[in-house]
């Protein structure tokens, strides 16, 4: 074997298989070069491939998950800070209130799942939570920029993402004293090198675009917000990503002119043809943009790091275009809710006492919420929730289209 021939091999397989990886059926399909037909190039490119292949088949081992989010993900945070959801939420799966805002689980639910590690404990409950597998900063209502009127006095999280930043700044070193000192919750803290190995997921943004919308800005005017948005997003990935976090799963959001709250709020919308406020939709489109963008410089200014961006919008819009298609009914009609045409008033919620032909009745659930995708007029169903994460956990609607569960390797470069 003659050295220049070994070299040129190599010249070709780096220029024509720079990522094998990310199409393992190529392996098995002839391979032919522009430019020579030579067989030891051919033979290293196989064996190579077949290298790249066991290496890309190998799942990621994560033994802990931390979120930062607002109510897509939030598994009791906000219901820890101040007033818990009442009765039926929770109901399908946890038969109680467990402080999510849906009948059941949530993506992040089936996502730990996916790992076989449990549920996550919010960062803020301190009564029964295990942290040894990863924490949850989300709470409902959190912002990525800070809020102009919070709970109590306004509608929005005090826990926007800098403080859940910050909050898990104080986590790491505060388990890591824990451990050191061998108390009694040790066991209950993660392991210092979890921290590297560890997913970390995001979902968050929709309440800065509906603070614009309920601050009576125009939608040009809250489309002109999202770059400074964005921007913050990343200015927080990039300081956790100072702390050691290296894989990265980051939602879109979803299609805020399909949710009940819009259409009560803003009743003179024009209406797509799956009676979703366009417009609103329109600007949720124009912030995931602004986010996949953003995804694809942080993973130029970080390269060590693996970015995954995950289309959570197409797929739930998907429940509302198609209902049918994939098992559901009525999409746009609040299962959880009370009066008007979509069964929504954003006087009386889910889980409200209310006066109806002079008694008290609680606001409860529709007959099947197995069915139905919007839970309580902003939120979704379990079985929404269980759909949608089936649909991205294959990285169909990823990018890079990696599953979830390689989401640590780097297929980017």
């Amino acid at each position: 074997m003659k050295l220049e021939n070994v070299s040129l091999s190599l010249l070709y397989i780096q220029r024509y298989f720079p990522l094998l990886h990310l199409a393992p059926s190529f392996c098995f399909q002839s391979m032919e070069f522009p430019e020579t037909n030579n067989k030891l190039i051919t033979t290293l490119s196989f064996l190579l491939c077949m290298l790249s292949l066991t290496y890309a088949s190998k799942n990621c081992d994560f033994p802990a998950i931390f979120n930062f989010g607002d109510s897509n993900s939030d598994t009791g945070g906000l219901a820890a800070a101040f007033s818990p959801p009442n009765s039926p939420f929770g109901e399908t799966f946890f038969h109680m209130p467990a402080g999510r805002y849906s009948d059941g689980r949530l993506i992040i639910d089936f996502i730990a799942k996916s790992f076989s590690l449990p549920y996550l404990s919010a960062y803020l409950n301190s009564l029964g939570a295990n942290f040894k597998h990863g924490a949850n900063f989300a709470t409902a209502a959190s912002t990525i920029q800070i809020p102009t009127s919070i709970v109590p006095n306004g509608g929005y999280s005090p826990f926007y993402l800098d403080v859940q930043y910050e909050q898990f700044l104080q986590f790491i070193s505060r388990s890591q004293i824990i451990r050191e000192k061998g108390a009694m919750f040790a066991e209950s803290v993660p392991e210092r090198d979890y921290f590297e190995k560890a997913l970390y997921t995001f979902d968050i943004g929709q309440n800065d675009l509906g603070a614009g919308f309920s601050g009576n800005l125009s939608v040009e005017e809250v489309n002109a917000t999202v770059p400074d948005i964005v921007n913050s997003f990343s200015a927080n990935v990039k300081k956790i990503y100072n702390l050691g976090a290296r894989s990265f799963w980051i939602h879109n959001t979803g299609p805020l002119g399909c949710l009940a709250y819009i259409f009560e709020s803003f009743p003179l919308a024009e209406k797509d043809s799956a009676g979703c406020a366009k417009a609103y939709n329109e600007v949720a489109q124009h912030f995931n943009l602004n986010l996949k963008e953003s995804v694809a410089q942080l993973r130029k200014d970080l390269p060590l790091a693996v970015f995954t961006y995950v289309d959570i919008y197409s797929v739930k819009y998907s429940l509302f275009s198609e209902p049918e298609k994939h098992g559901f009914e009525l999409p746009l009609v609040v299962c959880c809710g009370y009066g008007g045409k979509y069964n929504f008033s954003s006087n009386v919620r889910c889980g409200d006492t209310v006066a109806a032909n002079g008694t008290q009745i609680v606001v409860g659930s529709c007959d099947r919420p197995s069915v139905r995708v919007n839970w309580d007029g902003v939120h979704y169903t379990e079985a929404a929730n269980k759909f949608i994460f089936d649909q991205i956990s294959t990285g169909a609607f990823s990018d890079p289209p990696i599953p979830l569960k390689m989401a640590c390797h780097n297929t980017t470069h």
